[in-house]
């Protein structure tokens, strides 16, 4: 039994990381978990709260500094929680991301030694954001602020600056603000539903120097509309000012209905050879520098000489699809966003691409069925999916058409390694993971994987191959009672055993294999898994994706 408890001041030295930031130490063999601290770091701290083996702990102040320890630059750095590594220096960062992807592929990924590469950082990690989407709320006295809800929160931590986005995105909030006062705009309350103004969408470009305001709100039109575009009109680069409808009571920041006030619904942006257009609603890597570092990087895995047959799944508005069809015979895109698909088909044109075809749905649906009619060949297939990574039905049908590589372009490294074991046990060969830090002062990691084909020979797939013949459980029984539970230890620190697996498997309607419900004593009290435990497992079984 754990002698720490609740409102206690410790002594912890930090040990080890989590991948969302956290360090941990230990306090009499009892882990805790402690946010702004850095590997090497010896803290005072006070104990927030505790489980039977694990607790949180709030920072009081730094003994003896990690020599990776660095003084944050943003004053709201700890609040907001935005940039939870803000304490740790740049150098100590590209190391955590590193092995970060490395332990994901070991341990997710079935990868015995992953050759992982160094992160690519950098020169200046600062200022980078070319996309921000600021709340709107009231502060203490009344006053309209803007800023970033603070973590696991919908309460906005008001900022003045944020060091990740430039200065003129400062500026377009502070006009934003002086506009809602005066005109008594009133901003949306989460609780209540009531209020018009959600959230400022702001985006800028670097090359062309454009720049775009959204307001999202939460009615049909935009009162006082006239003088909020004469005095953004002002900001340097202003070329976009438009209002997004969103009446859900939702988390989503974004509805799907855009009405223009003034300028075109988009602006441009360059990278490398291409020019793309970027409307309010299209995805868009957020920091332009290390983009053209990752789609580079994914250019040289693809590694194309000109004859190649290419789809680009989950392709937003082409930008990775341009870059490939400069070197490929063919490019084929998908993508379920309509509006990002016709922005995709406009940027070719406006870039005098005419090999590159784009398809609205989702990548797992029309994927298959291009194989199924038979139009689906590939020499190169690269995924970029969104962060719960790719659907079973999806990495199915790339096994069966069974491309020469594979370009795996991920947010997320633990989904990745989900999906490269699956890959890997289908026949593929994973050549290299390249993590690029896209998100400095953060804990988000992007990572570009090749994986060739290894030993899989295409004429032993069988030609009468259907996916809806093909067994799919084989996706759903990838976690074993193992993973499981190293996946729910890594995450909240639970221990579960394989009897509290199997009962929520069994109330997920899930085939158990092995009875652990049964003792082997006649008459025994079977004991019931514990609420925490039961939620903790289920999270790991929707990672898993078997339910």
């Amino acid at each position: 039994m754990s002698t720490v408890e609740k409102n206690q001041l410790v002594t912890v030295k930090i040990e080890d990381m989590t991948d969302k930031g956290e360090g941990i130490g230990k306090v009499d063999g009892y882990t805790l978990f402690l946010k702004d601290t850095v590997i090497g770091d010896v803290v005072e701290a006070r104990v927030m709260k505790t489980k039977k083996t694990y607790g949180y702990a709030r920072l009081l102040r730094v003994l003896s500094p990690s020599p990776d320890r660095t003084e944050p630059r943003c004053p709201v750095a700890g609040p907001c929680g935005g940039c939870q590594l803000q304490s740790m220096t740049y150098e100590a960062q590209l190391r955590f991301k590193e092995r970060k992807v490395r332990e994901h592929l070991i341990r997710l990924g079935g990868q015995e030694n992953p050759p992982v590469r160094p992160t690519l950082g950098m020169v200046d990690p600062w200022e980078y954001r070319n996309k921000a989407q600021f709340p709107v709320g009231r502060g203490r006295e009344g006053q309209v602020i803007a800023g970033f809800y603070g973590a696991r929160s919908h309460r906005i931590v008001e900022t003045e600056r944020c060091f990740l986005g430039g200065p003129v995105q400062q500026k377009i909030l502070e006009v934003v603000k002086a506009w809602m006062e005066e005109f008594r705009m009133e901003p949306y309350d989460e609780e209540t539903g009531r209020g018009l103004v959600r959230h400022v969408l702001i985006r800028e470009s670097e090359t062309t120097g454009q720049r775009m305001a959204c307001m999202v709100i939460n009615g049909r039109k935009l009162p006082a509309a006239e003088p909020l575009v004469e005095r953004l009109r002002r900001v340097p680069g202003m070329a976009s000012i438009s209002y997004n409808i969103n009446r859900e009571r939702t988390n989503v920041i974004l509805g799907r209905e855009l009405v223009s006030l003034w300028g075109p619904l988009y602006i441009e942006d360059v990278i490398g050879e291409n020019r793309y257009r970027i409307s309010p609603l299209a995805f868009y890597q957020v920091n332009k520098r290390q983009t053209e570092v990752l789609y580079r990087t994914a250019l040289d895995c693809a590694d194309l000489t000109g004859g190649e047959t290419v789809w680009d799944l989950y392709c937003g508005t082409g930008t990775i699809s341009l870059f490939l069809a400069r070197q490929a015979r063919q490019v084929y895109g998908v993508e379920i966003v309509p509006e990002a698909v016709e922005n995709a088909r406009e940027n070719a044109r406006i870039n005098g691409i005419s090999n590159a075809e784009f398809f609205v749905g989702k990548a797992e649906e029309v994927l298959p069925e291009q194989y199924r009619a038979g139009k689906a060949a590939a020499d190169v297939i690269v995924v970029d999916p969104p962060r719960k990574g790719c659907d079973g039905k999806l990495l199915a049908t790339i096994l069966a058409m069974a491309p020469e590589k594979v370009v795996y372009v991920s947010c997320d490294s633990a989904t990745l390694a989900r999906d490269v074991k699956v890959l890997t046990e289908g026949g593929y060969r994973l050549e290299l993971a390249q993590p690029v830090d896209m998100f400095p002062w953060t804990v988000g990691v992007e990572t570009v994987v090749l994986l060739s084909k290894g030993e899989i020979d295409s004429k032993k797939v069988r030609a009468e191959f259907s996916l809806e013949d093909m067994d799919m459980s084989g996706f759903q029984k990838g976690a074993t009672y193992e993973q499981i539970k190293a996946y729910v230890l890594k995450h909240t620190g639970l221990k579960v055993s394989s009897l509290y697996i199997s009962q929520v498997k069994r109330k997920c309607g899930l085939d158990v294999g092995q009875n652990y419900n049964l003792s082997k004593k006649e008459n025994a009290k079977v004991p019931k898994c514990p609420p925490e435990k039961e939620a903790a497992i289920m999270e790991a079984l929707k990672y898993f994706r078997m339910i």
